[in-house]
């Protein structure tokens, strides 16, 4: 498997964590009664339970254009040092993304977030080259 393939899963693998990092926060904030319902009048989680929301949506954006990329570059046989090198960057950068956000650390997270956008305009560039 090509490794660019692998950060791909693993991505998903960190998206489903962060799902249910999202879920425990939610369902201790609010409880299952109220998650297990329709929702509806639902006030929406706050402090870390809301930072682990939005951090996971952010990641379901943000792997859906890494797994367009990833695919491409497999496909159109583009992978390289440099694709690894770009799908490394926004793996590890949405790791500490997730860290970094539901520690509430808000220009940090803004840093690291440029990183793995950084690894995305890496793969985008070789397959455009």
């Amino acid at each position: 498997m090509k490794p660019e393939l692998m950060l791909l899963m693993w991505a998903v693998v960190l998206t489903v964590v962060q799902m249910l990092i999202a879920v425990s926060a939610a369902t201790l904030q609010v409880g299952l009664p109220a998650l297990a319902g329709n929702r509806e009048g639902l006030s929406p989680c706050t402090g870390w339970a809301g930072r682990a929301n939005r951090a996971h949506h952010n990641m379901l954006e943000s792997l859906v254009l890494f797994a367009v990329l990833v695919l491409v570059a497999v496909i159109a046989n583009k992978t390289n040092q440099t694709t690894l090198l770009g799908a490394q960057l926004f793996f590890w950068g949405r790791v500490a993304y997730a860290a970094v956000y539901l520690g509430g650390i808000p220009w940090l997270r803004t840093g690291v977030w440029a990183v793995s956008v950084a690894g995305l305009v890496i793969i985008f560039l070789q397959l455009i080259k």
